[in-house]
């Protein structure tokens, strides 16, 4: 099969100009996106997380939702409620945030843990369940959760189930010293990203996702050499519960997208190397006596003591 990336190319030097120095997030959310998976961004304020998550959905035509998390954040006012309408004599359901294509939620970590799992749902079943009825998300629907790695007043440490549910965690960082410069003579670019014209619209979205998901071959030696990777994170000195079912599955998705990204239509060893420092650590469990470690060199050092297929 012929791979044509054109697009995604497109919309990777598109961003750029608003995103300086941001190349490498932003071709990690999308990975992200086009796995359908959802997506965890640690870092310090200021670094333009927002300003991501804003371009990417501006440049997939797709609707965009955000929620500022804060300790008297309601479950509701996620996924919405039914009010009362005194004329109609009946309840009408208002959907919140939630029920956007790319939801952004906002230090998420300072939500309290009722309203954390206010999207365990709606991440793991595309649906929210609200006074008993049961409501669909959106086809097309990617929550991108926000936390500050270093400030712990007032914050709630995600949950391990919580966690699982985030196909990758990502880091922004600091820029490049001349992608600083041009930001302090230039300004922010957030307002400009509101009017851009859209890239991909959501036919094409889902018609991109749909073509990852079918039409990228993985091998049996690629399955393997994937096995052989989430046994040892089980069976290791490091830590004390390895990576889940569903992290297996999230190593495969991505290496699927980002093998398109690089226009094949197969799976190569590199695939699953170069994306599971992002897909690994924070699905599995650190022993305390390692917890202050570097967690991706630990599973980077893991990795390359197994052998991959040629």
């Amino acid at each position: 099969m012929e791979i044509n990336n054109n697009k995604i190319e497109h919309i990777i030097t598109s961003l750029s100009k608003y995103l300086q120095g941001k190349d490498t997030a932003l071709r990690l959310s999308l990975i992200s996106f086009f796995s359908r998976g959802h997506l965890l961004i640690e870092d310090l304020p200021g670094l333009g997380k927002t300003t991501l998550v804003i371009g990417v959905a501006k440049a997939l035509g797709l609707t965009f939702g955000r929620i500022q998390c804060t300790s008297d954040l309601l479950p509701t006012d996620i996924t919405g409620l039914s009010i009362y309408n005194k004329s109609a004599g009946e309840f009408e359901f208002h959907p919140g945030p939630i029920f956007n294509n790319i939801v952004l939620c906002d230090e998420i970590n300072r939500a309290t843990p009722k309203t954390q799992s206010a999207l365990l749902e709606a991440m793991g079943e595309k649906q929210v369940t609200i006074e008993g009825k049961t409501y669909k998300l959106p086809r097309l629907f990617s929550v991108i959760a926000t936390q500050n790695p270093v400030e712990q007043f007032g914050t709630f440490p995600l949950p391990e189930s919580q966690l699982d549910r985030f196909m990758m965690k990502i880091s922004i960082g600091y820029p490049s010293r001349s992608a600083e410069k041009d930001i302090l003579k230039l300004g922010s670019k957030r307002e400009e990203l509101y009017t851009i014209e859209p890239i991909m619209n959501k036919e094409e979205v889902a018609q991109l996702q749909n073509d990852i998901k079918t039409n990228v071959y993985v091998s049996d030696k690629i399955l393997d050499y994937t096995l052989s990777i989430i046994e040892a994170t089980r069976s290791n000195q490091y830590f004390t519960a390895g990576l889940s079912t569903r992290g297996a599955l999230a190593l495969i998705n991505t290496a699927k997208t980002n093998a398109f990204f690089h226009g094949r239509d197969f799976v190569i060893p590199e695939d699953i190397k170069e994306l599971s420092v992002h897909t690994i650590p924070h699905r599995v469990l650190f022993k305390e006596e390692y917890e202050a470690l570097d967690k991706k060199e630990i599973i980077k050092s893991l990795i390359d003591t197994i052998s991959a297929p040629a």
